[in-house]
C-alpha cells in the first residue's frame, strides 16, 4: 500500500463539490478518508452515486461517504468478511453488504486500521468481490 505522502490521484469535481459544502471539520474527515482510500490502491476511482454521495470504486464499491449532522459515515462495502481487529466498525455488523465507521467531530481517525480495511476491500474486489469470496468461488 502506498503512503499518504505518495498519493496523487484524479479528483472528481462532483466529490470536491460535495465536500466543499460541508462544515470544516467534516471536510477534514472526508479529505483524510479520500486520501486513505486512494492510498489503498492506485487505481481507485471516485464518483457520485445514489443521491449525490461520494463513492470510491475499483472493480466494485470500496466505500462511500455520507455526512450527517454530527458525524461522517464511511460505508465499507465488504460483505462483513474483512477482519476488524481494532474494532473501528461502529455499525452494520449484521448487514449483508456494508458496515459503517462513524467518525465524529474532534475524534481521531484510526488511520492505520481504516487504511488496512480499505486495502483489504480493494484487494477483495480485485479477486472477484466479496460475494464471490464469501461463497468460496475464488479463481486461482
Amino acid at each position: 500500500m502506498r503512503t499518504l505522502a505518495d498519493v496523487g490521484y484524479a479528483k472528481d469535481p462532483r466529490v470536491d463539490d460535495y465536500i466543499s459544502r460541508l462544515p470544516g471539520w467534516q471536510q477534514g474527515i472526508c479529505e483524510r478518508v479520500r486520501d486513505l482510500v486512494h492510498a489503498a490502491d492506485p487505481e481507485v476511482q471516485e464518483t457520485i452515486k445514489r443521491k449525490g454521495q461520494p463513492y470510491f470504486v475499483l472493480e466494485g464499491n470500496i466505500c462511500a461517504l455520507m455526512a450527517t449532522k454530527d458525524h461522517v459515515n464511511v460505508f465499507l462495502y465488504d460483505g462483513g468478511i474483512v477482519p476488524d481487529p481494532q474494532s473501528i466498525i461502529t455499525g452494520g455488523h449484521d448487514n449483508k453488504t456494508a458496515r459503517t465507521v462513524a467518525i465524529y467531530e474532534n475524534e481521531p481517525i484510526n488511520e492505520p486500521a481504516l487504511a488496512a480495511l480499505l486495502a483489504h476491500i480493494a484487494a477483495n474486489n480485485r479477486s472477484g468481490g466479496w460475494r464471490k469470496l464469501k461463497a468460496g468461488r475464488v479463481d486461482t
